[in-house]
């Protein structure tokens, strides 16, 4: 099965810098992906991600962080998953062995295969991805057990690869209890050894996530509460912690497809370079110049179009308030002179396109992935898909 997605959007963001608003358009989210596999063969999983030639500068995202942006979510790798699953088992008891590029036992669904096209600003806290990794997983009836591990440092730009020297020197675990038919809880720990210094020694993060998922495809209908804590160690010695609250829902009302989010994430204020939506890649630990808590509020409403041929067509609308404040005082980033006020408003629209087959649950691999009852295959469907 082969699939491709894109999204064509503008945005607009008010205040962005120093008082001053922008709007920019972009092409963003552009992949293609391919599924196969299947009669006993491992199942192959791949993902190429277009966003290094059209998201290079970055797409405006106030409050987000990593890998070198700041307030911009930075492009994935282009080789952003290729994955080799073999599982075997029955509905009720089967496992999986899992080897290739892609997400580490942790956390939440990509924010991609979600109802908001604008990423939260917890993405870095929330989910672990673009690793080598090595995943076996066992579903036991209600009970679903991962463990992984994988390199630690996080890709420098988008044709960047894995460090060699860092292969499996992180590990990860996550159990799921499936309590009802469309309904998980999860919770998971992970120990990332210097995820902003790739050549190994810089301080390493401990982290924690726990949530609840809903989905009822046929109804339309999708929600998610997820909590998140990574705290930076030196050998013993703790660092900075961060949090991160999230709570989101999409229903369909009529033709429509309405979606809310609220956030609240604490972020690393860093030391920006002359490009003020940069930051030195790999200086995180050392250029901290204070911590913010974020607050966000974010509806959202799409109109999805489903025409012939595995052509879908999704224009949407969505708009986000940002409140900031420092949480570290004195604090050498203050919000509200640095963007010329403490509360931000984002406007975005846009049309989705999608061709072919999309991924469904974009996180999880083999037995780790929820199956539909009265079916034999996973669940292949994402929020955004659902009509």
């Amino acid at each position: 099965m082969l699939g491709a997605h894109g999204i064509g959007m503008i945005t607009h963001q008010s205040p962005a810098v120093a008082g001053r608003s922008m709007t920019e358009g972009y092409l963003t989210q552009p992949t293609l992906m391919l599924h196969a596999g299947g009669r006993g063969l491992p199942a192959i999983q791949l993902m190429l991600s277009l966003e290094g030639l059209t998201l290079e500068r970055g797409e405006l995202n106030p409050g987000i962080v990593g890998e070198g942006y700041i307030d911009r979510r930075h492009p994935h790798t282009y080789l952003h998953e290729v994955t080799a699953t073999l599982e075997r088992g029955s509905d009720r008891a089967r496992g999986s062995l899992t080897i290739g590029k892609g997400f580490a036992p942790f956390g939440t669904d990509d924010p991609m295969v979600r109802p908001f096209v604008k990423y939260p600003i917890n993405h870095h806290l929330a989910q672990i991805l673009e690793r080598v990794v090595a995943i076996g997983a066992v579903r036991l009836g209600p009970v679903g057990l991962e463990a992984g591990s994988f390199n630690g440092d996080e890709p420098e730009s988008s044709g960047d690869a894995p460090n060699r020297s860092r292969l499996w020197d992180s590990w990860a675990m996550r159990a799921t209890l499936y309590p009802i038919d469309g309904g998980e809880l999860q919770a998971s720990y992970a120990n990332v050894r210097s995820p902003e210094i790739a050549k190994g020694g810089g301080p390493d993060d401990r982290k924690w996530s726990v949530s609840g998922r809903f989905e009822n495809a046929g109804r339309r209908q999708y929600a998610l509460a997820e909590w998140a804590r990574s705290t930076g160690y030196v050998g013993s010695d703790k660092t900075l912690d961060f949090h991160s609250f999230l709570i989101e829902g999409q229903t369909g009302v009529g033709r429509l497809l309405l979606a809310g989010r609220l956030e609240v994430t604490d972020r690393a204020d860093e030391e920006r370079l002359a490009d003020p939506f940069r930051t030195l890649a790999g200086g995180h630990d050392f250029s901290i110049l204070g911590r913010s808590r974020w607050t966000i509020g974010t509806f959202g409403v799409a109109f999805p179009i489903a025409t012939r041929r595995g052509v879908s067509l999704t224009p949407f609308a969505e708009v986000a308030q940002h409140g900031v404040r420092e949480t570290l005082r004195p604090s050498g980033f203050v919000p509200a002179d640095f963007y010329g006020s403490d509360r931000i408003l984002m406007l975005s629209g846009g049309l989705r396109i999608g061709i072919g087959a999309m991924h469904g649950r974009m996180g999880r691999y083999g037995a780790a992935i929820p199956r539909q009852r009265g079916t034999t295959t996973p669940q292949s469907q994402s929020p955004q898909h659902a009509h």
